[in-house]
């Protein structure tokens, strides 16, 4: 490990898609490139930290910059990649804005999957999972986490309950009322699920609740919005049973 190693934490943290290993050459792409160049004004011989969801956190150095690429050189690993508690947030679209906070902080609070589940009262029947996969991106980059969330298309939650995996705990929180959240958070696998801002229909509700894997869970006395309601949930579960 290099003696410049103690600086690291002052330097860029990007995601890459390249495999990382000592010695791999690294070219980026043209936003990439952009945002150091002009906008950190890195050169030649500057350290980078990359990560790529697999290989841990690498320290890089500048091969070579200009305004539309910067090439990267990988010299050794500054953090292995670390464990991601398997827990699943299952939420219903919000309009823009409040979606995209809640997708940047639950990559912050180390969920391994956000899965977008459509309802009858869902507000944003087509999200964009390009924008929110940025943020995503944008979320990993500055918390420090050597993993990007998964985010596969949004889903129906009929189909959602059909096709639920075996063996995966749903904690669904039910504005109804349920089992409070500190005394039935299962332990990984599980998913939490929160629905839209006006609730699940009645049909919904039942649904869920007949489904042998839904446990209904409490998130106390307020009314919480849902991005409110999705990260109380998952920092709970979290500090019962991941990372917090």
């Amino acid at each position: 490990m290099s003696e410049e190693a103690p600086r690291l934490s002052t330097t860029p943290r990007l995601f890459v898609g390249d495999a990382l290993s000592t010695g791999a050459a690294i070219t980026l792409d043209q936003m990439q490139s952009h945002y150091l160049f002009n906008v950190m004004r890195r050169q030649p011989g500057d350290l980078v930290r990359l990560f790529n969801g697999r290989d841990g956190e690498w320290a890089a150095r500048v091969t070579a910059a200009g305004k539309r690429t910067v090439t990267l050189a990988a010299e050794w690993q500054s953090a292995p990649q670390a464990a991601v508690p398997d827990l699943w947030l299952c939420a219903a679209p919000l309009k823009k804005g409040r979606i995209d906070w809640l997708v940047e902080k639950a990559c912050e609070l180390g969920v391994a999957r956000l899965q977008l589940v459509t309802t009858q009262r869902t507000v944003v029947d087509k999200p964009n999972l390009e924008r929110l996969a940025a943020h995503l991106v944008e979320a990993a980059e500055q918390s420090g986490r050597t993993a990007v969330p998964d985010l596969p298309e949004a889903l129906p939650l009929e189909r959602l309950l059909r096709d639920w995996p075996a063996g995966r705990a749903l904690l669904f929180a039910d504005e109804q009322g349920g089992m409070p959240l500190a005394r039935a958070a299962a332990p990984a696998p599980a998913a939490i699920l929160i629905g839209p801002e006006g609730g699940f229909t009645p049909a919904e509700r039942e649904a869920i609740r007949a489904h042998p894997a839904a446990v209904a869970i409490s998130l106390g006395p307020n009314i919480l919005r849902a991005e409110t309601a999705a990260l109380a949930a998952v920092a709970v579960w979290q500090a019962l049973n991941g990372q917090g």
